[in-house]
């Protein structure tokens, strides 16, 4: 079960209130007629047929008994987890600090992140979306950003290893592959190019599409920002979700 399955879950579990047995009759009865009035030729020929159909019947009951009035309560959970802007505390420097996010969908809607455009904004790409600073940084400072790109095709396990050959190139202190489950789940590059001020940090997410595919974070800032710009990447980063 996917991190955003997980938390459906919970929501409808929590709102749980309506009698299930009464939705439960509810539903075999509709499936008794389906089956079973007038088509007693019909069912004698495809006898088969019918543990398969009571099977999914079954499987449609037990997601149905985690839920209250099932419409208005998935609705409600949805509206719940994705709310246009809330605030959340996330610790800045060993200080927690209150902030204020705002829900942007990715490009074609395929994923949602909190961002907070009191510092960032995002900016949506033919082939990648990149968060990075509202007014750029001066001359001096490394780049900092944070871009997100689908690869529909490439499997996470076999895509990391191509990345990390890559990185090797600029980052040739690079860690070994990680496998993380924070801020997302899946696999972790992290690089430095030198001990100063603004030696450049580089961190990629390799992470399941929930299909044949990947998605690909990756993050840039400098040494000097790890325990600003960097706190505060990882911090949006967990409020990532694939939407299908």
């Amino acid at each position: 079960m996917s991190k955003f399955d997980e938390r459906i879950q919970r929501e409808l579990e929590q709102k749980t209130n309506a009698d299930v047995h009464e939705l439960k009759d509810d539903i075999w009865n509709e499936i008794n007629k389906e089956l079973f009035e007038g088509r007693k030729t019909v069912m004698k020929r495809k006898k088969r047929w019918i543990p398969a159909v009571l099977i999914a019947a079954a499987a449609f009951v037990i997601a149905f008994t985690l839920q209250t009035e099932p419409g208005l309560a998935l609705i409600k959970g949805i509206k719940d987890m994705f709310v246009p802007e809330k605030e959340i505390i996330q610790s800045i420097e060993g200080q927690d600090e209150p902030t204020e996010v705002h829900l942007n969908e990715g490009k074609d809607s395929e994923y949602i992140i909190y961002v907070d455009e009191s510092r960032y904004k995002m900016i949506k790409g033919e082939d990648a979306d990149l968060i990075t600073t509202i007014d750029p940084l001066p001359g001096k400072y490394p780049e900092v950003s944070m871009e997100i790109k689908q690869y529909p095709s490439d499997k996470p396990e076999t895509l990391v290893k191509e990345l990390e050959e890559k990185l090797k190139v600029d980052f040739p202190e690079l860690r070994d592959i990680e496998t993380v489950s924070e801020p997302v789940e899946g696999f972790w590059l992290h690089g430095l190019t030198e001990s100063t001020w603004d030696g450049k940090i580089i961190d990629v997410y390799v992470i399941s599409n929930g299909k044949d595919g990947s998605f690909v974070i990756t993050e840039n800032y400098f040494l000097e920002a790890a325990e600003g710009h960097g706190a505060r990447f990882y911090h949006m980063l967990q409020s990532f979700e694939i939407i299908e």
